[in-house]
This record gives C-alpha cells, sequence and structure tokens, in this order.
C-alpha cells in the first residue's frame, strides 16, 4: 500500500464522491484543499484510506462509497445540518454507543430523514455530541417506526470527553 501526501492526489474527484454521498459541501468538509491529508492507495492506486493527523477520515470501498471514520464523522457532524445523517440517542444508550455497541430502533430518539439501509450515519447524543459512526440498517421511516430491530452498526465509537 503506498502513501502520498500531496493535494493533487484524486482529492477533487473524492470531494465529488462525498457531495454525491453526504450532500454539498460535505466533500470540503471531510477533504478541506488546505490541509495536507494522507492518501493511501491499493498496489493498484486506487484510494483506499484517507487520513488526517487526527486520524482515520474514511476508507473508500470497491463499491465507490466511503466509510466513516470517527474523524471523518466529527466533520460532517461540524459541516452537515442537523438531523442530516444523525441516528439521535440518549444517556441510556451513550456508554453503549461508545462501546461499539450496535443501535437499537427502540432507543433512537430522532433520524434523518433522507437515511436508507446501508448509508454511512453520525450516532451523536441529543446534546449533539458525536458518540459513533456506522452503517445505517433500515430506512429512517423503519428505525422511527419499529420497535425492535438494529438501527445502526456501530464501526467505531468515540470514547468519553474526559
Amino acid at each position: 500500500m503506498s502513501e502520498s501526501t500531496d493535494g493533487s492526489a484524486g482529492l477533487p474527484q473524492l470531494r465529488t464522491i462525498a457531495d454525491y454521498q453526504f450532500g454539498a459541501g460535505a466533500g470540503t468538509a471531510l477533504f478541506p484543499p488546505a490541509e495536507s491529508l494522507t492518501v493511501k492507495r491499493t498496489s493498484s492506486g486506487r484510494p483506499q484510506q484517507i487520513h488526517a493527523d487526527d486520524g482515520r477520515i474514511v476508507s473508500f470501498g470497491i463499491d465507490g462509497r466511503f466509510t466513516l471514520g470517527l474523524e471523518g464523522g466529527r466533520r460532517l457532524a461540524d459541516a452537515l445540518a442537523e438531523p442530516a445523517y444523525r441516528v439521535v440517542v440518549d444517556d441510556e444508550s451513550e456508554p453503549f454507543v461508545r462501546e461499539e455497541k450496535n443501535v437499537f430502533t427502540k432507543f433512537v430518539l430522532a433520524v434523518g430523514d433522507e437515511i436508507r439501509p446501508g448509508d454511512e450515519v453520525l450516532v451523536v447524543h441529543e446534546r449533539g455530541e458525536l458518540l459513533a459512526v456506522g452503517t445505517a440498517r433500515l430506512d429512517a421511516g423503519a428505525i422511527r417506526d419499529f420497535e425492535t430491530g438494529m438501527a445502526v452498526n456501530v464501526r467505531e465509537g468515540a470514547p468519553a470527553e474526559t
């Protein structure tokens, strides 16, 4: 796996993909033009992971979609208007989500209307704090309506701030 740190490492194209996946402005939020990012590539040269100094922003799947790292989740939480791509939980769920336990529908307080199964989502506390990133397993309506079932498969939890 090779690395490149020059700003011309396909980042304009990756910004376009992020805008398509998460909405206008997401690409610039994830990959600011002025920031030096590390792009890890496969042996064939395809971008595989994009890292900032603070951690992994995204991985780029062979399906052409991003999977969020915690740093990418932080950046999107700051850039996207609430409740876009957010699944909101309360105090009861917070410690479990931080420990990378999945989110179940009965514990969800609110959800972004655009969420579809397979979408990358931010799991946030009702106070707005990012708790984790993961993949939605149901669409927004089902997450709201169902009493049982997995809403989000959590990939990476945020440590509690001390």
